[in-house]
């Protein structure tokens, strides 16, 4: 994939979540608020530092099979995802767990904007997460306000000790330091993320 032909791709992605993002931000909740933030924050593209390759890890076998379980108010999402979704930059970039075996298979992260991916950005991180079906993403907490929007698959997300069944289409907000997990069933999740506030850099700290 060429440079050129990439960026057409990723621009066309923002484009179809910034219209996301402000159809969120008409609700004048905490949610809402970090939408609008973020939608201004995606006005334009940082520039293009690094290429993108096809990615060696094996969360990308369950990429296709994700992609159909989207629904009407993700479809066009799903669609400008798709080009992309197999030279995104997924990895998996935390240690070994031993009450977790095997989640570096089951989770990753393809950030596209931010402070180590390929359009450097020190405002805000967006990128993709991929949790696989039956997976347990544990309790963890970062410095960064945390915006997710769900593309495909329905996953149980905790926060606070509060759990909700999040399905395609949903926005869930995961203000700083809160402690948060997923859990998918029968199907993939993925997720457009976002990270914003004072420390985008600090990792996710399990708890």
């Amino acid at each position: 994939m060429s440079e050129g032909n990439y960026n057409d791709l990723v621009l066309r992605l923002v484009e179809v979540f910034r219209g996301l993002l402000a159809q969120r931000a008409q609700v004048l909740d905490e949610t809402g608020q970090e939408a609008a933030h973020v939608h201004s924050l995606l006005r334009e593209l940082p520039p293009l530092s690094g290429g993108f390759s096809p990615s060696p890890h094996p969360i990308t076998g369950s990429i296709s099979k994700a992609l159909g379980a989207g629904n009407e108010a993700t479809a066009a999402l799903i669609e400008a995802i798709r080009p992309l979704a197999l030279n995104l930059p997924w990895r998996y970039s935390y240690a070994e767990r031993p009450d977790a075996p095997g989640l570096a298979e089951k989770v990753a992260f393809a950030e596209v904007v931010g402070p180590e991916a390929p359009y450097l950005s020190q405002q805000l991180c967006f990128g993709l997460t991929l949790i696989a079906p039956g997976s347990f993403y544990p309790p963890h907490r970062h410095p960064a306000v945390e915006l997710y929007f769900v593309a495909a698959g329905t996953a149980d997300w905790t926060a606070d000790e509060i759990t909700c069944t999040q399905a395609p289409g949903s926005f869930v907000l995961h203000p700083s330091q809160v402690i948060h997990a997923m859990q998918t069933t029968g199907s993939s999740l993925l997720a457009i993320y976002t990270w914003s506030g004072e420390d985008i850099v600090s990792p996710s700290i399990y708890v």
